[in-house]
C-alpha cells in the first residue's frame, strides 16, 4: 500500500524534520570547462546554503550556470572536459569533493537526489521504469529483488500514477511526458533523499501537467521532510515554491533574498528585468497598463572576458564604474544580498 512507502520514507527523512539547521552548504565553488588548450570558468565563486525542508529556488535565463552547479554538487561534470576548480560542498558537514567516487556513488540517490530536465532522456530506454526504480533499492538498502519490486509499485502509486503494478513493467515510450517526470520523482524519492535538486523538472510539459508536478513535489516534501533545490528560469514558480531565492548571472550570484523581499523590491537590475518580464493576470487584454518588459542583449559567454559587472551590457544603470570594476556582493538590507554599483538607484527609480 502507498502508506506503507509513505511511512518507510518519512522514517528515513525523519533526521531532516523540526530542524532548521544548514543539510547543504556550497562555499566559493568555480567550475571549468576545457576549451582546446585552456579552462574556461563556468560558475565563478557561487555559496549557498539549504536548510533542512525548505525549498531554495536558484533562477536565471539559461546559460548562467544553475544546471552546472547542481551537477557539480552531485559530482556528475563529464570529465575531463569538466572540472571544479575551487570550493567545497559540505553535507552534513562533510566535504563531497574529498570523496570517492564509490562513497560518493553512496550518497547520490540515498542522501542526494536530483531530477534532471528532460526525463526521456534521462531514463534508460531499454529497461521497464520499474526496473529502474527498483535498482535504487537494490543498491543503496540492500534488499531482495522481490521487496525492491513491491517498494517500486508503493512508490509509483505515491506519486499518483495509475495502475502502478502495469506501469511498472512498461518503458519509458509507452508512457507520457508527465508521466515519466512522475517516474524521476519517484526514482529520486525512493530512498528518501535529505535533499532534491530539481533542475527544471516542469520543462515541455503542458501547463496544467507543470501544477500537478509542482504540487506534488512539495506535497512529498512536506511529509518526507525532504529539501528542494528548484532550478528554473521561471519566476512565478519560485514565487509560489521557495522560501530563498538565488538569482545567477553569467555564473555568479548577484541576488539572494526571501521570496517575499525579492519579489516586493528587487536589488539587482536584473532580477528586477526577470520579474518584468512575468505576465500579469491583471493585464487584461485592451488594457492600458506597462507592457511586459525585455531584457535586451544575452548572457555573455565564458569565452568573453568581462572586466566589470557582467551585466552592465544590458543594464540601463550601467555607468563606468559598472564597465570597469565588478561589484561585490554584499548586503543591501537585513537578510538581502546584491551585487550592484547602483542598487540605491534603482529602487529609488522604482526597479
Amino acid at each position: 500500500m502507498a502508506f506503507r512507502a509513505l511511512r518507510m520514507l518519512a522514517g528515513i527523512a525523519a533526521g531532516t524534520k523540526g530542524t532548521m539547521t544548514a543539510l547543504l552548504e556550497v562555499s566559493d565553488l568555480s567550475v571549468e570547462f576545457r576549451a582546446g588548450d585552456q579552462y574556461l570558468r563556468a560558475v565563478h565563486g557561487v555559496s549557498c546554503t539549504v536548510e533542512a525542508g525548505e525549498t531554495l529556488g536558484i533562477v536565471g535565463e539559461s546559460g548562467c550556470g544553475k544546471t552546472v552547479t547542481a551537477l557539480s554538487i552531485m559530482r556528475l561534470l563529464p570529465e575531463p572536459a569538466g572540472r571544479i576548480a575551487e570550493g567545497a560542498v559540505r553535507f552534513q558537514g562533510r566535504d563531497l569533493l574529498d570523496l570517492s567516487e564509490a562513497q560518493m556513488q553512496q550518497v547520490r540517490g540515498r542522501e542526494i537526489s536530483m531530477i534532471f530536465q528532460e526525463p526521456i532522456a534521462s531514463l534508460n530506454p531499454v529497461v521497464t521504469v520499474g526496473r529502474q526504480i527498483a535498482e535504487a533499492f537494490i543498491r543503496h538498502e540492500n534488499v531482495p529483488r522481490g521487496e525492491a519490486w513491491e517498494r517500486t509499485v508503493d512508490v509509483l502509486r505515491l506519486v499518483r500514477i495509475p495502475e502502478p503494478e502495469r506501469r511498472a513493467r512498461e518503458y519509458p515510450h509507452q508512457l507520457s511526458g508527465g508521466m515519466n517526470q512522475r517516474v524521476m520523482i519517484a526514482m529520486a524519492l525512493a530512498c528518501g533523499p535529505k535533499v532534491l535538486l530539481a533542475d527544471e523538472p516542469t520543462t515541455a510539459l503542458d501547463v496544467t501537467i507543470q501544477a500537478q508536478i509542482l504540487d506534488l513535489m512539495i506535497e512529498l516534501k512536506e511529509k518526507l521532510g525532504t529539501a528542494i533545490v528548484l532550478i528554473t528560469h521561471d519566476m512565478g514558480i519560485v514565487a509560489e515554491n521557495a522560501r530563498r531565492v538565488v538569482v545567477m548571472y553569467a555564473g555568479r550570484k548577484v541576488e539572494e533574498a526571501a521570496v517575499g523581499e525579492l519579489f516586493s523590491a528587487p536589488c539587482h537590475p536584473y532580477t528586477s528585468g526577470l520579474l518584468g518580464s512575468i505576465p500579469r493576470l491583471d493585464s487584461a487584454a485592451g488594457d492600458t497598463r506597462e507592457r511586459l518588459r525585455e531584457i535586451v542583449g544575452i548572457v555573455p559567454s565564458p569565452v568573453d572576458d568581462v572586466r566589470g559587472c557582467a551585466f552592465a551590457p544590458r543594464c540601463s544603470f550601467a555607468d563606468d564604474a559598472c564597465r570597469h570594476a565588478r561589484p561585490e556582493f554584499e548586503e543591501k538590507r537585513p537578510g538581502h544580498y546584491a551585487a550592484c554599483w547602483h542598487t540605491d538607484r534603482m529602487l529609488a527609480a522604482g526597479g
